[in-house]
């Protein structure tokens, strides 16, 4: 029980700092003051960095991006995709810390632990 409410809390404090990565990417390079092709390099690259990590947050990039039919739908799948493993990652990444794994045995358990989150 100890485990499940762990992995919770880490599931959501990913999905909490993410679901706001592309208002917060803006407000950054606004605080930095970054203008043209810095910013838009900046942007793209916290964007990176932060990946949206729900359906609703795929589809606003989507439209932000002005995707339509196929395009749209190949993007969003894509974009959950991606985002469910990250979260799968990050739990699996904080169960082998928890059980205090490294080396090679940290990479094998993470590896099984997405393998079977993704199945």
């Amino acid at each position: 029980m100890k485990r499940l409410m762990t992995v919770l809390a880490v599931v959501a404090a990913v999905f909490s700092t993410s679901a706001f990565a592309a208002d917060s990417c803006d407000s950054q390079a606004d605080a930095k003051k970054l203008a043209g092709a810095a910013r838009t390099s900046f942007v793209k690259k916290c964007e990176k960095d932060n990946p949206p990590t729900d359906a609703a947050s795929c589809e606003a990039r989507a439209t932000d991006k002005k995707l339509a039919g196929a395009a749209k739908t190949s993007f969003v799948t894509k974009c959950e995709k991606d985002a469910k493993g990250t979260t799968a990652k990050a739990s699996c990444d904080a169960q082998a810390a928890e059980k205090k794994l490294a080396g090679a045995a940290k990479n094998s358990f993470v590896k099984k632990c997405v393998a079977d989150a993704g199945a």
